[in-house]
């Protein structure tokens, strides 16, 4: 039954046209429904500032006017092109060369075939702590690894997206999105207690426990729901021959490697001393250094580099003439990405002018408190609004603002830490990150999708990720449940309810 009702929504949602041209229909009822929504005095109250938040029109002079002017800028300005861009980039050069397929080759020869699933969805999880790289590097090279192994590509695929976007916000280490959310979480706080602190990591504990939660989840999801519904693959792209190494080839490895060491050692003496130049200059901090901010300038010479050493060894990289050729072939695969974030990129921008997102959001957060729930049924009530809301806006930081305000000084009255408050909502934020064209990415995920299925859409990933969201929301908040009636800190000095010594 519930194959029959993923195979509906992959139907129902093929019958779709194009992404591309879904999102331009996306962004023409965006500036339709603005007018409307203006006519209806569409409003909210913003639960930080106060301020009245109206629907604002497109369609009249000054809409038109600023769709015009601006119609370049949304789509050079849309933030996941250019990190693709430059990323491929390098990864052109290491794809060029021999590299990739050298790489891949000696790793699914001397890794346990029952371990890959696992493998991937852990290293998505993460990759999460260097921003963008999960999405552009992981996830397509994770359907390479599963066609060279005689699997499903779209197994692959849906592992890694499952683990860099569902487990966004479980990790070893802290990533950028712990400070941005943990400043926010401190100064609605002060509402209540104006001493009160929260330190980015507030959410550690219960986030470094929930890497072995979201790994086992996807791996049991792809294995048992995802891969038996998929079948066997029958598209037209060729699987990597398991072929044993060649001597150059493994001569070729070696010097990439050292290549790649020499480069970790670079970044490390840009890193580890207190006055280090990959530092933030003002701080000495890590999490908002030029290093992080960079990463895809790491990404692309981490690839770059290696891919040259191993292309000289191997003599299939004789001079620059060929460095730019790679580079040039894998912008080639980007075309019909590239047209797609065009249209997305507009859809995105209208929705952010029109404040439409951000008023459903509020209103969305003002019913929950209206409900009058209290405990543990609240907390979940929290997690499952989070996740819808996550439907309508993409960005973790921008709703948090809109909830925060509303849920942390409620949750205090009602005896709970913020670091508690702030936890419950980074679950329901990632659970539907796999199933909302809201997030950046999605887009570029459906093209990834279609280089193995030539009919799929937005319903063929949709229905794909589905069983992820589900089971990832489900299985989440009862980890958060049985964390909650354990009483065990969330975070250093993290408790679950005030008062607790």
């Amino acid at each position: 039954m519930f194959y029959r009702l993923l195979d509906l929504v992959e139907r129902v949602g093929n019958k779709l046209p194009h992404p591309a041209t879904l999102f331009g229909l996306f962004a023409a009822g965006v500036v339709v429904g603005s007018g409307v929504l203006e006519g209806f005095n569409y409003v909210a109250i913003h639960p930080s500032t106060g301020k009245e938040i109206r629907a604002v029109s497109l369609l009249n002079g000054d809409g038109l006017r600023r769709i015009m002017t601006t119609m370049v800028t949304n789509f050079t300005g849309f933030a996941p092109l250019g990190t693709v861009l430059v990323a491929m980039l390098g990864v052109g050069v290491a794809e060029g060369s021999g590299l990739i397929s050298a790489g891949l080759r000696a790793l699914v020869l001397s890794a346990p075939r029952r371990l890959i699933t696992l493998v991937v969805v852990f290293a998505g999880v993460l990759s999460n702590a260097a921003s963008e790289a999960g999405y552009v590097i992981l996830i397509p090279l994770a359907a390479i690894i599963f066609l060279a192994v005689g699997r499903h590509p779209l197994a692959g695929l849906a592992a890694a997206f499952a683990g860099v976007s569902g487990g966004y916000s479980a990790n070893l280490v802290l990533g950028t999105v712990d400070p941005l959310l943990s400043g926010i979480t401190q100064e609605v706080a002060r509402i209540i207690d104006p001493g009160y602190t929260v330190n980015p990591a507030a959410n550690y504990y219960f986030m470094m426990a929930s890497v072995a939660l979201i790994t086992f989840l996807g791996t049991w999801v792809t294995e048992k729901i995802v891969e038996p519904r998929l079948g066997e693959y029958e598209g037209g792209e060729k699987r990597e021959k398991m072929e044993g190494l060649a001597p150059v080839e493994k001569k070729g490895l070696l010097w990439a490697a050292l290549s790649v060491v020499a480069m970790t050692a670079v970044i490390l003496i840009g890193l580890l001393p207190e006055n280090g130049v990959l530092r933030d200059p003002a701080t000495g901090d890590i999490l908002h250094s030029p290093f992080l901010k960079g990463i895809v300038t790491v990404i692309f010479v981490a690839f770059l580099i290696p891919g040259v050493v191993y292309g000289m060894v191997t003599r299939s990289i004789r001079n620059d003439s060929d460095v730019i050729h790679s580079m040039g072939a894998s912008m080639k695969t980007l075309g019909v990405y590239i047209v797609l974030v065009f249209f997305a990129a507009q859809f995105v921008a209208y929705f952010s002018w029109t404040n439409v997102g951000l008023i459903t959001a509020i209103q969305g957060a003002e019913f929950l408190r209206s409900i009058g729930l209290t405990g543990i049924p609240l907390i979940v009530a929290f997690v499952f609004v989070a996740a819808a809301m996550n439907m309508f806006m993409g960005s973790a930081s921008a709703k948090w603002a809109i909830m925060a305000p509303i849920f942390v000084p409620m949750f205090m009255l009602l005896g709970y830490t913020p670091e508690l408050t702030q936890a419950a909502y980074r679950i329901g934020d990632s659970c539907t990150n796999l199933i909302t064209p809201m997030m950046s990415y999605f887009a570029l995920i459906v093209a990834f999708t279609e280089r193995y299925r030539t009919d799929a859409g937005i319903g063929t990933l949709v229905a794909l990720m589905t069983p992820y969201s589900v089971i990832f929301i489900v299985g989440w908040t009862m980890f958060l449940i049985a964390w909650m009636l354990l009483g065990l800190p969330v975070g250093p000095g993290a408790e679950l309810y005030l008062g607790t010594p």
